[in-house]
């Protein structure tokens, strides 16, 4: 335990278990990525539960190549993990954290391993959740400035992406556990529906952006997904050219309002340290 102290900056005994927490939810959910990916037995998650999540599934599931983000996500939580076993400037935004972040990696096994065991209809609650528990890092992490660059990117853009990405995953899960289900849209075609899904995903999108003062990563993430939605849906067994073009609109819509948020909040800082400039040589004077 002295060497554990020494590593941790010397944090007392409750802190350094709630990181070696922290450590051991990321190890779960980089063990349940492995079995889902097919390995150590485990089968493919577009061919799990009869294939529901499968690129072709539903009028909103991405194309294949849109889940290689994952990869960018495990490899930013990991970092994640390290960083905060070693957090000092931090310390307290990752108190906060603590709990959100702890809950997205059990969160992320529980629903692969749902999909894995085909109980689909586990997989809505479980990735809800999931959806709710990222918000909840993300409200954290805007109320709390990083110490600096690297702890905006391993911290602020690892749970950014991770938002952003579940977004889409969301809506996908959701249409596929439906479709599973039985459910015909009320008479309403998959056109219909894929439109007003990636609309709702876009206006999802515009949404993060102005609440979170133009963060670039969600808005990366989310428009990655809906990108390869609109991919999927113009070369494919199921093409739906009116989903693709909402889908593109959408992102299109949600990269404009980051930008102009961003660079609208990036002004006001600007403009606030040029009148305190001022104020004090004023005061000098």
């Amino acid at each position: 335990m002295q060497v554990i102290s020494m590593l941790t900056n010397g944090a007392d005994m409750k802190k350094i278990w709630k990181r070696i927490a922290v450590a051991v939810g990321a190890v779960v959910a980089v063990v349940g990525a492995f079995v889902g990916s097919g390995a150590a037995g485990g089968t493919p998650i577009a061919e799990a539960s009869g294939g529901a999540l499968s690129a072709s599934s539903t009028a909103i599931a991405p194309a294949g190549p849109a889940f290689s983000i994952w990869s960018v996500v495990y490899v930013g939580l990991i970092a994640y993990t390290v960083r905060q076993f070693f957090r000092t400037a931090d310390d307290e935004r990752h108190e906060r954290l603590f709990v959100p972040a702890v809950l997205s990696l059990l969160l992320n096994a529980a629903w692969i391993l749902s999909v894995q065991f085909g109980l689909l209809w586990a997989s809505e609650p479980i990735i809800v959740a999931l959806l709710g528990v990222l918000v909840w890092a993300f409200a954290v992490l805007r109320r709390t400035r990083p110490s600096g660059a690297v702890e905006a990117i391993v911290t602020d853009g690892t749970f950014g992406l991770y938002l952003g990405w579940v977004c889409v995953a969301t809506a996908a899960n959701t249409a596929a556990v439906l479709t599973a289900a039985g459910f015909r849209g009320f008479g309403l075609g998959q056109d219909v529906w894929g439109v007003l899904v990636a609309a709702v995903a876009g206006l999802v999108g515009v949404l993060l952006a102005v609440w979170g003062g133009g963060r670039l990563a969600p808005t990366a993430a989310l428009s990655w997904g809906l990108a390869w939605v609109a991919v999927g849906r113009l070369d494919g067994p199921l093409v739906s050219v009116p989903t693709a073009v909402t889908a593109v609109v959408a992102v299109a819509a949600a990269v404009v309002v980051t930008l102009v948020v961003r660079s609208r909040v990036g002004w006001a800082a600007r403009s606030r340290g040029a009148r305190g400039a001022a104020g004090a040589a004023a005061r000098a004077a």
